[in-house]
């Protein structure tokens, strides 16, 4: 976590857009198995779910896609969902 956030620092001094960092943060997410606590959140509604041992995907679609720790597959639009790492 700490060489990511290295690596985030060093991309943001370079000026590189909010939208391409963002981009590659989920990249690198995609990438990483660990252990997640991914938020969705928008307006009065609030769902958290818990990714252990596993991935939280993209598609270009903009979604984000996993498995919960109760074995279900989850879809949630990127808009508005926050993935954590624990």
């Amino acid at each position: 976590m700490k060489k990511m956030l290295l690596f985030a620092l060093l991309i943001m001094s370079t000026g590189c857009s909010q939208d391409w960092f963002n981009r590659l943060s989920r990249k690198a997410v995609e990438y990483m198995d660990g252990n997640y606590k991914v938020t969705y959140a928008n307006g009065n509604t609030e769902k958290t779910w818990i990714v252990k041992n596993g991935k939280v995907t993209t598609s270009e679609k903009g979604y984000y896609y996993f498995w919960d720790e109760n074995k279900h597959y989850v879809q949630t639009p990127m808009e508005n969902t926050f993935v954590e790492e624990f």
